[in-house]
């Protein structure tokens, strides 16, 4: 499910050029996370007093745009699961529909002692991706095969061949 919030750019989100500072758009996509969860039901600040710290993991952007000031930007964002451990945030900044960036955001969850913890039921349930279709000429579903060092948490590769 798309979820989408608007912000307007503001001298303190740009550089002397009028132009938003690259950093900024982080900012931006906090809002959008930040929303978007408060938007299922439950506010950041909810699941932190419930134990569970939801941090970012690793992230990747792409600048297509830039963005001014003045300008209204949209933030929309969708979550996924890639395990029990790690989720994912789909993002993308939009200026009146034409993509400024784009970015894949790898969150965890954590508890209070800042240890790995499965996300909860609730954040599972909503970052299930529908099960994946099988390609033409292929009958089987992709091949499930465990990978070190993350938990014991299953990696799939969509051709049925293991990480070797």
């Amino acid at each position: 499910m798309d979820h989408r919030v608007s912000y307007k750019v503001y001298y303190e989100d740009t550089d002397c050029l009028g132009i938003v500072y690259y950093a900024n758009y982080l900012k931006f996509m906090e809002r959008g996370r930040t929303e978007f969860l408060a938007a299922q039901g439950k506010a950041v600040q909810d699941w932190n007093r419930d134990g569970y710290l939801i941090v970012v993991h690793a992230l990747q952007m792409t600048f297509r745009r830039t963005a001014t000031l003045g300008d209204v930007l949209d933030v929309i964002s969708t979550f996924t699961l890639t395990s029990r451990f790690r989720g994912r945030f789909h993002q993308r900044i939009e200026r009146s529909g034409e993509v400024v960036v784009t970015a894949e955001v790898e969150v965890v969850c954590l508890d209070d002692d800042q240890q790995l913890v499965s996300f909860p039921a609730e954040l599972q349930a909503l970052g299930h991706p529908a099960p994946p279709l099988a390609r033409r000429g292929q009958g089987a579903l992709p091949a499930i095969t465990p990978e070190a060092g993350d938990h014991g948490v299953p990696v799939v590769y969509p051709d049925n061949r293991d990480a070797g």
